[in-house]
C-alpha cells in the first residue's frame, strides 16, 4: 500500500539546499528529508519524554529497568 504523501511549504538553509541537491539525486530526495525528519521527531519525543519523566511525581516503588524497558518498547510501538 502506497503512503499518502503532502507537499509542505517550508524553508531551508542555503548550504543544506545546496549538499541535498550535491549528494542526493532528485528522485530520492524527499525520501532522505522524510527518514530525516522521522529521526529527529523521535528524538524530540523520546526528550519530551524524559522530560515529562523528570517532572512526575516519584512512585513510592522503584521501577526495574525491565520494566522501564518493556514500558518504554510498548510506548515506541504506540508510534
Amino acid at each position: 500500500m502506497a503512503t499518502k504523501t503532502r507537499k509542505c511549504n517550508f524553508s531551508i538553509d542555503e548550504d543544506l539546499c545546496r549538499a541535498l541537491e550535491e549528494l542526493i539525486p532528485s528522485g530520492q530526495r524527499s525520501r532522505v528529508v522524510n527518514e530525516a525528519l522521522r529521526r529527529e521527531l523521535a528524538r524530540i519525543r523520546r526528550q519530551q519524554a524524559v522530560e515529562k519523566l523528570k517532572a512526575a511525581p516519584r512512585p513510592s516503588t522503584s521501577l526495574t529497568n525491565d520494566e522501564i524497558v518493556t514500558s518504554l518498547t510498548h510506548d515506541h510501538a504506540s508510534h
